[in-house]
């Protein structure tokens, strides 16, 4: 699905006029005479034409664009941007695709975090996959976060060791595990296994684990995962007894409910709706 005309709308109602249609006109050579050096300037001159700081405040929110953009608290250089290297895209996918690597290639920080933010909105994101996973190695947060929070790219495009180091980092990175889409979708058995080796380190090391890092664990709860989910239901946490819980009421395994069982109104609580994943660190 192409987000053209939607990006189109918020840049005309939020955007400086005169910018606009400068921009416009900048596309329109851009279709008809292909150049990579006018495409890089015309990127380079964004900053200049397009606010960076206030982020967008919407009327109204009307398109999916609308919300990606307005949960992201995204301005208008932003918006600009994404709209550009869609539209030329769009114009020459073959001819514009390498071009618009090798601006994200020499991107500075704010821009690459840009990139990965909207990057669902480009034609054929998966283009870009390799910039996508090579940003799981910086140590650069806000770059970090551009990829994996509140971002549907990884879901749809990581493979299991990808999603698997992703999640590993922005557990040990301290990042909101709740802003991470499609955890149970790509949950696996050798993230379980990282989950568990992880969690007996922390341990024994006397530190704390993020409750939600046990989300994924629920369908592989094999012989040692289930002894973690005793070491939960035992603790003297009530996050780390409601994940412990939380893992074993949605695992559909015998022995992990016989667990539950022992805590009865734990497990009505969550059978009302009252515990959740989305809920557990307000209990």
């Amino acid at each position: 699905m192409h987000y053209q005309k939607d990006i189109q709308n918020i840049l005309i109602k939020y955007g400086n006029a005169e910018s606009v249609v400068w921009l416009k006109g900048k596309i329109e050579k851009l279709a008809k005479d292909k150049s990579s050096k006018d495409l890089f300037m015309t990127y380079s001159l964004l900053n200049v034409k397009f606010d960076g700081v206030k982020p967008i405040s919407f009327e109204r929110l009307e398109s999916k664009s609308d919300h990606y953009f307005s949960e992201h608290k995204a301005n208008i250089l932003q918006v600009a941007r994404i709209y550009l290297l869609s539209e030329v895209l769009v114009q020459d996918l073959e001819f514009y695709t390498p071009k618009v690597a090798n601006i994200i290639q020499v991107a500075d920080t704010g821009e690459l975090e840009t990139f990965l933010k909207y990057l669902m909105l480009l034609p054929n994101p998966e283009a870009y996959k390799i910039t996508a996973v090579e940003a799981l190695r910086t140590n650069i947060a806000t770059i970090f976060d551009a990829i994996t929070l509140n971002n549907p790219y990884p879901a749809k495009y990581f493979n299991d060791q990808q999603w698997n180091q992703m999640f590993l980092k922005a557990a040990f990175m301290e990042r909101d595990l709740s802003q991470i889409e499609s955890i149970d979708e790509r949950a696996n058995a050798d993230l379980t296994r990282i989950i568990s080796d992880y969690a007996h380190e922390r341990w024994a090391a006397g530190r704390k684990i993020d409750p939600l890092f046990w989300r994924p664990v629920s369908k592989f709860l094999n012989e040692e995962l289930l002894n973690d989910m005793k070491t939960l239901l035992n603790s003297d946490d009530a996050t780390e007894i409601n994940a412990g819980a939380l893992c074993c009421y949605h695992s559909e395994n015998d022995k992990a409910m016989a667990l539950l069982n022992s805590k009865p109104e734990l497990k009505h609580r969550i059978a009302d709706g009252e515990i959740t994943w989305n809920s557990i660190k307000q209990q």
